[in-house]
């Protein structure tokens, strides 16, 4: 227990800038306080207890606003930073190393049973509001841009953006562990650049038209006037 708890804490340390102190840490983290109260209640899910693993899960989510249940599976150094709107379903799988923030949901997209949630990678980093969801596959070292919606599995070294959610391959090349949100790839915003410039384009070759067109219907009006 002592060495979940210092893991858990050194994990803060190295994933979040802000953390000052241990105590600050203890006291006023609600992803560290419902990362610590899922293992408890995830635990007693295992042991088949009855009852009571949800109640504690429903505890920490009226504590800190972060949804896991107790089916699910977490690896270690799991963090989620800020956490409010955090939701994992009973059979998601995570990884170790794993970064979310605020508003993931980790869901599934029906009523179907059995295994309907994702399972995600390890040293994965999903952004705010980020929604991955169905009985899909995230690979290692992926990132997942802030807002995206993933419906498909996706593979190892690769970054994910828009909605729904596209890969972009980054492949042999490892990614580093924060999510730079102003680095990530924009591909609607590049089509509809492709489209502005393409537009540009067809205006000018429709002008240089009309000015042919224009001067070749002066020309035989000029010739005319000559000859009178």
């Amino acid at each position: 227990m002592f060495r979940t708890l210092k893991e858990q804490i050194e994990t803060v340390f190295r994933q979040d800038p802000a953390a000052r102190s241990v105590l600050e840490i203890l006291l006023c983290y609600p992803g560290f306080h419902a990362i610590l109260l899922h293992r408890l209640a995830h635990k007693l899910w295992c042991w088949g207890v009855p009852l009571l693993p949800r109640l504690i899960s429903q505890f920490s989510r009226a504590l800190t606003g972060i949804e896991i249940h107790p089916g699910a599976r977490i690896g270690r150094r799991f963090f989620i930073d800020h956490g409010m709107g955090v939701v994992i379903g009973e059979t998601t799988e995570i990884g170790d190393d794993v970064l979310l923030y605020q508003g993931v949901t980790l869901g599934g997209t029906g009523k179907e049973k059995g295994k309907r949630h994702p399972t995600i990678g390890n040293r994965v980093v999903i952004g705010a509001g980020a929604k991955v969801l169905g009985n899909i596959r995230i690979g290692n070292n992926v990132k997942i841009g802030a807002g995206s919606v993933v419906i498909h599995s996706v593979p190892d070294y690769s970054t994910v953006v828009g909605i729904p959610g596209r890969v972009v391959r980054i492949a042999g090349v490892s990614v580093n562990d924060e999510l730079e949100h102003g680095k990530l790839p924009d591909p609607e915003g590049q089509a509809i650049e492709d489209l502005s410039r393409r537009l540009e384009q067809l205006e000018a070759q429709v002008q240089a038209l009309l000015q042919q067109m224009s001067a070749a219907q002066v020309q035989p009006q000029a010739n005319k006037a000559e000859l009178d």
